[in-house]
């Protein structure tokens, strides 16, 4: 294993999980899963709330933008961390993100 590739992962779920916690009152989910592909192996994780949603998703994955008053680099952190990354949202419904990150498993 590469120490590298396990710290990137416990940041993704870190900064994933804060965002359920400071962005939506009703909660959400994170699961996580191992895959593997031929010789490589990785971790999904799927994070999904119900919370308000993001107006704009390309705006929200800019460094330094931020809703809530931060640094404004969680989700533009997560995605540069994952092999994979893609966010869904609808505003009034809730928001999915789905980071992927190879080379973790063994």
């Amino acid at each position: 294993m590469r120490n590298i590739s396990i710290h990137a992962f416990a940041t993704i779920i870190s900064e994933l999980a804060y965002n359920l916690v400071f962005h939506t009152d009703q909660g959400g989910t994170i699961k996580i899963r191992t895959l593997k592909d031929g010789e490589r192996n990785g971790i999904e994780v799927i994070c999904e709330d119900p919370g308000p949603g993001i107006e704009d998703t390309e705006l929200a994955l800019q460094d330094g933008y931020s809703t809530g008053g931060g640094l404004g680099g969680g989700l533009p952190g997560v995605r540069r961390l994952a092999n994979e990354f893609e966010i869904t949202s609808t505003p009034g419904v809730g928001t999915r993100i789905r980071a992927l990150r190879w080379d973790l498993v063994k």
